[in-house]
């Protein structure tokens, strides 16, 4: 018979950031998702899926990630109020 043994974690702490990170978390995990994508796309579309495929995908990965993520961040204001031109607002 195996028993298992509950282990909590402290109260009132927490490994989450604080809520006004949000946006720059946002922005953080998009970059990384698209420009992983994209550097895959990019990189078959050029070069074919050859043995040295993962190679080239991580390191144009490495110079798409850096750049995707100050340009979400820049124009994330300008989405957020293009935003309500298309969407209805209650």
């Amino acid at each position: 018979m195996s028993e298992t043994i509950a282990v909590d974690a402290p109260r009132g702490r927490s490994w989450k950031l604080p809520r006004r990170a949000a946006p720059v978390v946002f922005a953080f995990l998009m970059a990384a998702i698209m420009a992983f994508l994209m550097s895959g796309v990019i990189v078959a579309a050029s070069e074919g899926i050859t043995a040295n495929y993962v190679a080239s995908v991580l390191n144009a990965y490495s110079l798409a990630m850096p750049v995707a993520f100050v340009c979400v961040m820049m124009v994330r204001p300008l989405v957020a109020r293009l935003v309500p031109l298309f969407v209805q607002v209650d």
